[in-house]
């Protein structure tokens, strides 16, 4: 089993993504709800975006892990977030949580607004597949 990522020089470098991934050719797809930034009393850990996104990335890896796979296996995220300027201006953080979980492995992604999530407090959800 394989991901090939493809990123066509037409559409420019991507930048922290990639623009598809192929998967192939006996894979199992592990699809992962939302996951938010709460902890194992399914309390939201901070107000703080950054911390939320860090414990999110958090429990989404660990759902691959428990599928006996790594975080090098998810082959698109999801990302909602309730502000998109605050998570712009917070990027750089961000990112330095998302390379310290998951490297330099850069699946398909989308980043969409909404005006909020199921939990109250959640500034961030997260939803993944992953190949198997």
């Amino acid at each position: 089993m394989s991901l090939t990522f493809i990123n066509p020089e037409s559409l420019g470098a991507p930048r922290g993504y990639s623009n598809g991934v192929v998967a192939g050719p006996l894979s199992r797809l592990l699809f992962i709800a939302g996951q938010v930034g709460w902890d194992e009393q399914q309390q939201i850990v901070s107000d703080d975006l950054v911390e939320q996104f860090d414990r999110a990335l958090a429990n989404l890896i660990a759902i691959v892990n428990e599928a006996g796979e790594g975080p090098d296996r998810i082959a698109r995220l999801v990302i909602y977030v309730t502000d998109k300027n605050e998570y712009r201006d917070r990027m750089k953080e961000i990112g330095e949580r998302y390379r310290a979980r998951m490297g330099k492995h850069f699946p398909a992604m989308v980043l969409v607004e909404v005006a909020g999530v199921l939990e109250d407090r959640a500034k961030i959800e997260i939803e993944a597949t992953a190949v198997l």
